[in-house]
């Protein structure tokens, strides 16, 4: 065998990325599979498990293996993640019985959050979440499944997430990282990952639930018919992996007390590291993926998904001249934008285009545009749209400020990297520096790190962190910051003053 490398594969809303990276964490090999994201009903987002999570995994290694030209025994340890947190369930062949329930964009268990909080009480509530329940807690999720698809609930072998089902498929062992099984599932497992059967009862049976194990624990080694399937070598160790946020976190070296993730794809996640739990209504928080940390997380709906829209909607003809050889669409988007001044000439958007996570915690919640008038163009709508998820980024940096564990440093990360010009509008609208890692390649990069610590070949994570060199610093413009303060207080006073009206509609 030659050299040890290590492949990590990431599952997204949008598309599956993955990347082999050699002992030094430097790129060898990268590929990506577009997918779609189903809709079939207001609230209900969906993705073919076997279609989508296994169909992309197999071809994303595959491509790995063959641009980069490694033997397939030169893998020294595969990590996975993934959209989360899901709920899909399996037989026990591990075939799913249903298309997956995705995470918090999904609302549909608006009645089953209703009816649990008052089964045990919004104190209990309180007191495992630090906040009421959301669309991003799979409780609700498995209990839609039992009263609205009783038959496939009662056949259920486990409820998965999307880590699990790929390494699953990968090890034929159910597990899922304590990161993200502690609170996607809470309250169902116990604080040492044992499902608790009094919190299970009225939810699903405590041998429904997948094992928890630490996140670079390995899982099991690979099975001789995924191995057949994804061209890697049969044995190879598998992490447990978790989900997309949090590897992303890891590769752009979000590592210490202070240290912020913004990660800027289909949706808006924040991962703030933190040294305590914060309770706080509008904010999720659980253990982070290093041991004796905490962090709180923080999820938007709209981001990428809000950028699509007004690519596909307003500017098909950038679409068009892109598929014609011509520049990227998003580039072409951007021409004259940074013309225009801070607020967009009096523009505010709210950008709750699919239901709303933090830090409304509002699945009812929708878009609105206030302001408009006949000077304003199709740019000024988009730098609005831009503009509007740094809004949303400054009432969480308030947030924090309030709880007294303000970020020390501000990573970004994701598709949105590639736009400066947003960056620089977040820097501005927030008062504080965003930068980048060197390497922005995400989830897929942090797996890869990842599954070299399972093995041993990193002795710890300080260890890992010297090696994510920094990239772009965007540090805030003053008088930008000040002219942004006065929309921002706009933009927090519009969801208040409409909600009633948006649930009307």
């Amino acid at each position: 065998m030659g050299e040890a490398h290590f492949i990590g594969i990431d599952t997204g809303t949008y598309e599956s990325k993955g990347v082999i990276v050699d002992g030094r964490c430097r790129v060898v090999a990268q590929a990506s599979v577009a997918h779609g994201l189903e809709n079939p009903r207001p609230g209900f987002f969906e993705h073919d498990a076997e279609a989508v999570w296994w169909h992309d995994f197999r071809e994303v290694s595959r491509a790995l293996l063959r641009k980069s030209g490694l033997d397939p025994r030169d893998i020294r340890a595969i990590g996975a993640s993934a959209l989360g947190a899901d709920c899909l369930p399996v037989d026990r062949d591990c075939r799913p019985l249903r298309k997956a329930i995705l995470y918090g964009i999904d609302a549909r268990a608006v009645e089953e959050m209703a009816w649990l909080t008052g089964h045990w009480g919004e104190e209990r509530i309180k007191a495992w979440f630090g906040r009421p329940l959301c669309s991003s807690d799979v409780m609700p999720k498995i209990l839609w499944l039992k009263n609205h698809e009783p038959e496939i609930h009662a056949a259920a072998h486990k409820f998965l997430t999307g880590s699990s089902y790929i390494t699953a498929k990968l090890t034929g062992r159910y597990v899922v990282d304590r990161f993200l099984g502690l609170a996607s599932f809470n309250p169902l497992y116990d604080r040492d990952g044992s499902p608790n059967p009094l919190h299970c009862d009225p939810v699903c049976r405590p041998d429904q639930l997948a094992e928890v194990l630490g996140t670079i624990e390995i899982a099991g080694c690979l099975g001789r018919e995924a191995a057949a399937e994804t061209g890697l070598a049969e044995g190879t160790p598998v992490i447990v992996g978790t989900d997309d946020s949090g590897a992303e976190a890891i590769s752009t070296g979000v590592l210490r007390p202070g240290d912020m993730m913004l990660q800027l794809g289909s949706t808006l996640y924040m991962i703030l590291c933190t040294d305590r739990l914060v309770d706080d209504d509008r904010v999720w928080r659980e253990e982070f993926i290093i041991p004796g940390t905490f962090d709180i997380s923080a999820g938007t709906n709209a981001a990428g998904t809000l950028t699509r829209w007004y690519r596909d909607q307003l500017f098909p003809e950038c679409v068009a001249a892109e598929k014609a050889g011509g520049p990227n669409a998003y580039a072409a988007m951007m021409e004259g934008i940074e013309e225009i001044p801070p607020g967009s000439e009096g523009l505010v958007t709210l950008p709750y285009v699919a239901g709303e996570r933090t830090p409304i915690n509002d699945p009812l919640a929708r878009g609105a545009i206030l302001g408009l008038g006949l000077r304003h163009t199709r740019r000024h709508l988009y730098r609005s749209a831009l503009e509007s998820v740094g809004y949303s980024i400054n009432q969480h940096f308030a947030i924090f400020a309030e709880q007294g564990v303000a970020p020390r440093r501000v990573m970004a990360t994701g598709g949105g990297t590639k736009n400066p010009a947003w960056l620089q509008m977040i820097a501005d609208i927030t008062g504080k520096a965003v930068s980048t890692a060197a390497v922005t390649l995400g989830a897929s990069y942090g797996d890869a790190m990842m599954a070299a610590m399972g093995i041993g070949h990193f002795a710890n994570y300080a260890e890992l962190a010297s090696l994510i060199r920094p990239g772009r610093s965007f540090e805030p413009d003053p008088r930008r910051h000040e002219a942004y303060r006065r929309y921002q207080e706009i933009f927090d006073s519009l969801y208040p003053a409409t909600r009633e009206l948006m649930h009307r509609l």
